[in-house]
């Protein structure tokens, strides 16, 4: 997985957060509503549950991508 992640451009990380990550942004991201969704309790659908993942696997890859970089140049 480490390899993966280093091998992948981060141009392709940022243009999937910017598509699939904020997917649909009219009138507001996916994202957003799936999350506040979540706090508010109302995300009981396996449908929304499902979205929620979908739409925030390009944020965790990005996160995950820069945690591997920071963790490489401490080294």
């Amino acid at each position: 997985m480490a390899r993966i992640l280093d091998k992948l451009p981060w141009l392709i990380v940022l243009a999937l957060c910017a598509t699939l990550g904020l997917a649909p942004v009219i009138p507001e991201p996916h994202i957003w509503e799936k999350l506040k969704m979540l706090i508010a309790g109302d995300l009981v659908r396996p449908i929304d549950w499902f979205d929620l993942l979908l739409h925030s696997l390009p944020w965790a890859l990005a996160v995950a991508k820069l945690a591997r970089e920071i963790s490489q140049k401490t080294r």
